[in-house]
């Protein structure tokens, strides 16, 4: 299952939450998250990336990240959720 963000910030947050959270939910294997069109993203966006890794990692689905912006990519490695997250190659 696919799901795409076009962003990821405090504004957006609430129905990124619940378009990403149902997808987990009703998956049946991993969960892609398509980020092609978020440049930027702000702490309440990187909470909800660590918590929908969370919860598909308690479900037993892998969130697999996709097709990530530069800018994005690097913000994932200074806070280390590329540690956590599965990001496929850019």
């Amino acid at each position: 299952m696919t799901v795409r963000l076009e962003r990821l910030d405090g504004v957006s947050v609430a129905h990124a939450r619940r378009v990403l959270f149902e997808a987990i939910d009703r998956a049946e294997g991993d969960v892609v998250l398509d980020l092609a069109d978020v440049e930027w993203v702000d702490r309440l966006g990187l909470a909800l990336l660590a918590a929908a890794h969370e919860r598909s990692h308690r479900l037993g689905h892998h969130l697999v990240v996709h097709r990530t912006h530069p800018r994005l990519r690097r913000t994932l490695a200074v806070t280390r959720l590329t540690r956590v997250l599965h990001l496929e190659p850019a």
